[in-house]
């Protein structure tokens, strides 16, 4: 008897059917949902015979455009998971009084809160930033292929497989409840024996190599790739603003690999290094995983700032208004993200001096981002500003963004900030910036960028639609947290005593209902695209009157994406190519060389959820086993000699005749 408990421990580890939370209604309703919308999903392709053309062309494609619009899937589809732990919040904030606890017990709600935070900036920012960056930027350099192929496609379904522990969390144990950071002591082995901090961990570990290794990879090529004759100051802004991301990658998501192999050998193997009464020391916790951090915020900002720039340019018809004061502004904040990370917890004991450094370092980090805002207002300045889709959300931008600035300026101050830093203040103005910077970004890049990826646009009417809605509903939900912050409201709370601060948090939950609306336009508006893509259809490949350097090839791009290498003279000289794309020549085309698709990167992404879900269980059998498989796997595919193919001169001087005989038909 002793001897199979002993098994079943090592096979099981702590996994029993008492992790299943079979007892919580809401998410036995969820999972429900989800389950029943999952098996649709599944009967659907099973019913169109959808699974190997899904397998061939995309799950594992090493292209990366098809890869940038994988990782833009995974986003959206995870930005539904994370607003509906907003509108969870929102609605148990606003009924929660007096005597009314609201429908959340307090467990869940942290439970909520913490996977809203998790999900929103790793599994919705970063792999829409990422997926963008992938499929736009090597077009802007002239690149047939980012430079690692391979690890390009591995690096994708390592996100896939850390968002889908996080997804497991919901239905089998439980998520951490220490907020979206996991600060020690919540989250060590005592006051979070539970398997939620360890979900946390694996997710982001998994995930966080997978970004290491896609920023290492978008790095190279853009140092690496560009086109003759594209130097440095030749290169797009949104390149720019592209390669200083990568860089802040680079140099930040290693940080978090280690803060979380400290806090998970705490966890697993008592080692303390953060246990204060045995020697640790809880604040270094704080400091490397804000040193990460805080270039975090950068790493999404910066390539939304490099679209805003793309798409104040095009609508304006006139070139970016200092384009050297943009690259040197980028840069600036690039070096800076670094000299700040402090003012997140100027309320912990610094000291004068050390607050007044990162409080007047905080202060000077707004001096280039104020550059870039008027570097776009002198961009429209004159210009024939023409109010289509994306020129709207960056518009919009610019309004709610500075407010989210002036705000951030307020809380640089150290004494302000030990009045509002754990107040709802501060979450009004961290949703300020990321709402109205980088989420407007990528609904802004979406729009643009989506003729360049389908051949034809986006319905303009549920697009306005998504964007009124979300707008309103912004302003709507987080305006009030700011006078809630100032009245000295504290956040992370679930249920208020005083009824008079009510009206505030029913109008914060008509702002999200509205911007749940917003979402369902958006949806609505993919629906009715595809329905109506050949109206929608703009064949002559230059879907916004060519001012784009990327579009110098059709929409969407060959596999190949240029046939000729390009040959850059300044960062404007493509544009007569692309308004003369159709008189190309169609001859004395060479043979190219093509990657081959391969399977190893979507089974290694398995292997890791599996060794991920494994480690959080203590299933150390399976954890040894799925871990030397993953390596195996790994090793194995170097020893691949046959992933390559040439792509023959006949077959691209077809392909090229083709497209040239269709645009100059439409022209």
């Amino acid at each position: 008897m002793l001897l199979q408990t002993d098994l079943a421990k090592l096979i099981f580890g702590r996994l029993t059917l008492d992790s299943l939370p079979l007892h919580e209604p809401i998410v036995v309703v969820t999972f429900i949902g989800v389950a029943i919308g999952a098996l649709a999903v599944l009967g659907a392709i099973t019913y169109y015979k959808l699974w190997g053309y899904l397998w061939h062309e995309w799950f594992t494609s090493i292209d990366h455009k098809k890869i940038g619009i994988m990782y833009m899937i995974l986003g959206f589809v995870m930005l539904l998971r994370g607003f509906s732990d907003a509108i969870m919040m929102r609605a148990q904030q606003a009924i929660s009084f007096g005597g009314s606890h609201g429908y959340l017990p307090p467990e869940h709600y942290d439970q909520i809160f913490t996977a809203h935070g998790v999900i929103m900036i790793f599994f919705v920012a970063m792999p829409m930033v990422t997926g963008l960056m992938n499929f736009v930027m090597p077009l802007q350099i002239g690149a047939r292929d980012v430079a690692f192929p391979f690890l390009n496609n591995f690096s994708f379904w390592m996100t896939v497989a850390g968002a889908m522990l996080v997804m497991c969390s919901l239905f089998i144990g439980e998520f951490a409840r220490t907020g979206w950071l996991a600060y020690p002591p919540l989250s060590d082995i005592v006051s979070s024996p539970d398997a939620g901090v360890d979900y946390y961990i694996w997710s982001l570990q998994i995930a966080g190599v997978g970004t290491t290794l896609s920023g290492i990879n978008l790095l190279v090529t853009i140092v690496k790739m560009r086109a003759p004759g594209m130097t440095m100051m030749k290169m797009p802004v949104f390149t720019w603003t592209s390669l200083c991301t990568n860089v802040l990658i680079v140099a930040a998501f290693p940080v978090l690999t280690v803060c979380l192999a400290l806090l998970a050998l705490d966890r697993y193997a008592g080692t303390n290094f953060f246990t204060t009464e045995l020697g640790g020391n809880a604040m270094m916790y704080v400091n490397l995983i804000w040193i990460w951090g805080h270039p975090e915020v950068y790493i999404l900002i910066l390539p939304a700032f490099g679209i805003f720039s793309e798409v104040t340019a095009t609508f304006s018809r006139k070139p970016l208004f200092g384009y050297a004061s943009m690259v040197y502004a980028t840069v600036v904040i690039t070096v800076l993200s670094y000299l700040v990370w402090l003012h997140h917890f100027f309320t912990m004991g610094s000291g004068a001096s050390v607050n007044s450094f990162f409080g007047i370092t905080t202060m000077i980090i707004s001096i280039p981002t104020g550059a870039k805002i008027f570097n776009w207002l002198f961009t429209m300045y004159r210009g024939r500003v023409d109010f289509q889709l994306p020129m709207m959300w960056t518009v919009a931008f610019m309004v709610t963004f500075v407010i989210g600035g002036m705000t951030g300026v307020l809380l640089a101050v150290p004494p302000a900030d030990f009045s509002l830093h754990n107040s709802l203040f501060l979450i009004a103005h961290f949703h300020n910036v990321i709402i109205g910077g980088v989420l407007f970004g990528l609904f802004a890049g979406i729009t643009y960028w989506f003729p360049k990826a389908f051949g034809f646009r986006l319905d303009p009417f549920w697009g306005k639609c998504s964007f009124w809605f979300w707008v309103t509903g912004f302003y709507f939900a987080f305006m009030p947290l700011y006078v809630l912050g100032l009245m000295g409201i504290t956040r992370r709370l679930s249920h208020f005593d005083d009824p008079s601060l009510q009206i505030w948090f029913q109008i914060a939950a008509f702002g999200a209902l509205l911007i749940a609306l917003g979402i369902g336009c958006n949806i609505i508006q993919f629906i009715v695209s595809f329905k109506n893509r050949e109206k929608l259809r703009d064949v002559t490949g230059d879907p916004w009157d060519g001012r784009t350097l990327e579009w110098s090839t059709s929409s969407p791009p060959p596999k190949y994406n240029f046939a000729f290498t390009p040959l850059v003279h300044d960062h404007d000289a493509w544009w007569m190519m692309k308004k003369h794309h159709y008189q190309r020549p169609i001859g004395g085309f060479v043979q190219i060389h093509m990657p081959l698709n391969t399977g190893a990167g979507i089974i290694m992404g398995a292997l890791s959820f599996v060794f991920g879900f494994a480690m959080i269980w203590y299933m150390w059998l399976l954890a040894a086993v799925s871990f030397i498989a993953l390596l195996a796997v790994g090793i194995g595919h170097t020893f691949n000699y046959h992933r390559d193919y040439y792509l023959s001169a006949d077959e691209v001087t077809r392909v090229e005749a083709s497209r040239t005989e269709l645009l100059a038909s439409h022209v």
